[in-house]
């Protein structure tokens, strides 16, 4: 049988650190992927938050809300 013309220490090694700089960032990307879904937006400084309820529920009939009732009729 022919050998290959090509040995197992022919290979250039330029092309193993591109192969391992590509794996290094492939595995960069899904780390920071992976942590998205994590990042919660901060409410602003000024924002007002809101007491809940002393009898429970929390349900308010707020603008965004009757602007979607009014839409919703048929």
């Amino acid at each position: 049988m022919p050998e290959s013309s090509q040995s197992p220490s022919s290979v250039s090694p330029v092309s193993r650190r591109k192969l391992f700089a590509g794996a290094t960032t492939l595995g960069a990307v899904a780390a920071t992927v992976a942590f998205l879904p994590g990042i919660q937006a901060v409410a602003p400084v000024g924002a007002e938050v809101k007491a809940p309820p002393a009898k429970g529920g929390g349900y308010t009939l707020s603008e965004h809300v009757k602007q979607y009732y009014r839409s919703a009729l048929i």
